[in-house]
């Protein structure tokens, strides 16, 4: 899966300051990626430009990401963690 030259860059980017954000994002990588359209694939893409606290907040649902392609990518990592 991480021979094409994006997979590795996103798996690289996926590294956060927390194992926990590297374990949520990592886990959409690795499973939800390859079936996501291209404007998914993007929007998470751009969404591993945000910084960890902000991410943080989303994911545990103290906050709503600013864009809803973003909060759609955050609900599918809640829901499948239960968070």
């Amino acid at each position: 899966m991480l021979t094409d030259p994006r997979l590795k860059r996103l798996r690289w980017r996926t590294r956060r300051g927390t194992r926990e954000l590297d374990q949520l994002f990592g886990w959409w990588l690795d499973e939800r990626f390859a079936d996501a359209d291209e404007p998914a694939r993007l929007a998470f893409d751009e969404l591993l430009d945000v910084q960890d606290p902000d991410l943080w907040d989303w994911v545990m649902g103290h906050a709503r990401a600013p864009r809803d392609d973003w909060q759609a990518i955050i609900d599918e990592i809640r829901a499948r963690h239960h968070l």
